[in-house]
Parts: C-alpha cells; sequence; structure tokens
C-alpha cells in the first residue's frame, strides 16, 4: 500500500467513525432536548418560588440558554444527515433526513413565534419535536444499532427490521432512501428560502417605519 492509499483509507475511515459516531451519539442529545422542552413548566414553577428578581432572571435566562442551545446544536449535527455520500454510503437510519426537516420546522416556530408566551406555539413545537425524535431515535435504535443482531431477531421472526429502517444493507440500498433524502433536501430548502424571504421583508417593513418616523 502506498502512502497516498493509507492516507486516503485513513481520513475515508476517519469521517465514517466521526459520523457514525455522531449518529450514535444523537439519540442522546434528543433525550435531553425533549427533556428541557417538556421542563418548561416545572422551570416556571419554580421560578415563582423565587424572592429575588435577580436570581429569577438568571434562573429563566440559563434555562432558555441551555434549552434552545442544545436544539440548535442538534440540528447543526443532524444536517449532516443531508449528504447523499454520508446517508447512503454509510447506511444511516432512513428517516433521518426528515427528523432534520422536522427539527428545522421546530426551531422555525420559535424563530417565528413566542413560544414561552404563546400556548399553541409551544403546543405545535412540541408535537413537532415529538416527530422529529421519533423519526429518528426508532430507526436509530432498532435500525443501525440492531444491524449485527440479526441472528437473534430471527429467531422470533424480526429479522427484516433493521434491513427495512436504515438506507443502505449489505443486500443494497434501501428503495426509499433517494426519495426521502430528495424530498427533504428540497423541504429543507424551501424553508429555508421562506425565512430568508420573511428576513428581507421584515428589513424592508423596518426601513418604511424609520422612513415615515423621520419624516
Amino acid at each position: 500500500m502506498s502512502a497516498d492509499d493509507f492516507t486516503h483509507a485513513l481520513v475515508t475511515g476517519g469521517s465514517a467513525w466521526l459520523v457514525l459516531s455522531v449518529s450514535a451519539v444523537l439519540p442522546i442529545l434528543w433525550a435531553f432536548t425533549l427533556i428541557l422542552h417538556f421542563a418548561r413548566p416545572y422551570m416556571l414553577q419554580f421560578l415563582q418560588t423565587l424572592t429575588l428578581r435577580f436570581g429569577g432572571d438568571v434562573w429563566w435566562l440559563g434555562y432558555v440558554l441551555f434549552r434552545d442551545g442544545l436544539m440548535l446544536v442538534t440540528l447543526v449535527l443532524s444536517i449532516t444527515f443531508l449528504f447523499p455520500n454520508l446517508y447512503i454510503g454509510l447506511g444511516l437510519p432512513l428517516t433521518a433526513p426528515l427528523a432534520v426537516v422536522v427539527l428545522f420546522w421546530a426551531l422555525t416556530v420559535k424563530f417565528l413565534r413566542d413560544t414561552d408566551d404563546d400556548q399553541k406555539a409551544f403546543q405545535l413545537e412540541s408535537v413537532l419535536l415529538i416527530i422529529a425524535s421519533v423519526l429518528y431515535i426508532v430507526p436509530q435504535i432498532y435500525g443501525l444499532e440492531a444491524t449485527d443482531q440479526v441472528d437473534r431477531l430471527n429467531s422470533v421472526g424480526l429479522g427484516w427490521v433493521p434491513g427495512t429502517l436504515v438506507a443502505q444493507t449489505d443486500s443494497g440500498v434501501n428503495g426509499l432512501a433517494w426519495p426521502i433524502l430528495a424530498v427533504s433536501l428540497l423541504l429543507f430548502a424551501v424553508t429555508g428560502a421562506a425565512l430568508f424571504w420573511r428576513f428581507l421583508i421584515g428589513i424592508g417593513h423596518e426601513a418604511e417605519t424609520e422612513d415615515a418616523t423621520a419624516a
């Protein structure tokens, strides 16, 4: 093996190990994301017991920082599932790209509406987070993590489950992998474009308001 071949194998193997490690860690991040999100009523209840205003502000701001920051980190790490060479090539969870899109929608609700004061917005965000977590955690655990347990699953007639929940197996690419990836990329792009367009419109309205005030 030449030095170039060794370097290529090292880089390829290292990138695959990194992506698979992120894939394995994400269920933990999803669990903490859901815990912090649904801990909001407890946080509000505890906030009311604090007599010092400064302490209450620090408590609430710290909670919001960790909650929203964890959601953003989960989205950033999950974007790797939108790369075809990683999603298809490494046989990642089948519905992982859809989970990325739904999580992006949950963050979009947070961007456009105040989910801490608007109860309906909070409920919508909660539903989207639950859907996104199911779309990722189920195929990750029962698909990717269970691929080496096919023999045991065959004993109970469930040996087919891991192969149907990952993008690629030893027998080939899952027939639903490419359609799911294509739809996810389209929805992600449309959502991002809509947010960008709304941002531009908001800038225009602010400029018109400032001009009217100055006049």
